[in-house]
């Protein structure tokens, strides 16, 4: 037995919801308003536009056409990071790309391959969904990370000049900032992975559950996502930051300010 199917009458009405926190924040004057009526109409459109589309690529299954819709979803991933930490988008977007697609294929192709065991890994069924999941993970994790990095790098930059004019390299002077980056980028995974099952049933388990399927099957996916969005998101920020460093730096070692917006 699947899940309950929800009318379109009853979704428009449950968006009714919405009026408590916009009312909320039109009495506290929070000035993110239009904004968030921006973001709703925008999730709405493209959560209905991505519905349609699947329903399409589920049905044909084709690994060109699975693979396909994977690098549109990273192309967009890749921008939003770029975005979020104010970046030269023709500077970063190649090196950021490529460590988005390590991040996310490699446990996505784990989890099809070795622990799921099916004879086709880009199955739509599963590289989809899990690779959205894992995706969108690592999205968040480089936004932090590699905000993180770059403006610990700017306010400290006297300190970092000064550990290379006594001779270090580069790799050797971003180190503490990487650690740091890291460990901001990682920490709300870490903090999610403590508290699961106790606090909230997270998306992959609720999802798994409301498809009708044995709850302790729900809990093993839940155990193996877990551990693709950490294996991910470490791998994604590491190697965002290492890949941006030749784009980021003149050749004197020195941060080149021309490659973050102002």
């Amino acid at each position: 037995m699947g899940a309950v199917d929800i009318s379109l009458w009853g979704l428009a009405l449950y968006y009714g919801l919405l009026i408590i926190p916009l009312g909320a924040m039109l009495w506290m004057r929070v000035p993110i308003v239009g904004k968030t009526l921006i973001a709703v109409v925008r999730m709405t459109v493209q959560l209905a536009f991505v519905g349609l589309y699947l329903q399409v690529v589920f049905k044909i299954n084709s690994p060109w056409l699975n693979s396909l819709w994977l690098i549109v979803m990273v192309c967009v991933a890749d921008v939003s990071v770029i975005r979020g930490v104010s970046l030269r988008l023709r500077r970063f977007i190649v090196p950021l790309f490529a460590a988005l697609v390590a991040g996310t294929a490699l446990p996505l192709l784990f989890f099809v391959g070795p622990l799921l065991k099916r004879p086709g890994l880009m199955e739509a069924q599963y590289v989809i969904p899990i690779g959205g999941m894992i995706l969108g993970n690592c999205l968040r994790a480089d936004i932090i990370g590699i905000k993180n990095f770059y403006d610990s790098l700017q306010k400290g930059e006297k300190e970092f000049l000064l550990t290379l004019a006594q001779g270090a390299r580069i790799k050797e002077a971003i180190l503490p900032y990487l650690r740091d980056a890291c460990e901001a980028a990682l920490m709300p995974t870490v903090a999610t992975m403590a508290t699961i099952g106790l606090v909230a049933l997270p998306g992959m388990m609720t999802g798994v559950i409301l498809g009708g399927t044995n709850p302790v099957t729900a809990i093993k996916y839940q155990m193996a996502i877990m551990v693709a969005i950490f294996t991910g998101t470490a791998i994604t920020v590491v190697l965002g930051i290492l890949m941006t460093i030749r784009t980021s730096f003149t050749p004197y070692g020195v941060l080149d300010h021309s490659s973050f917006k102002k």
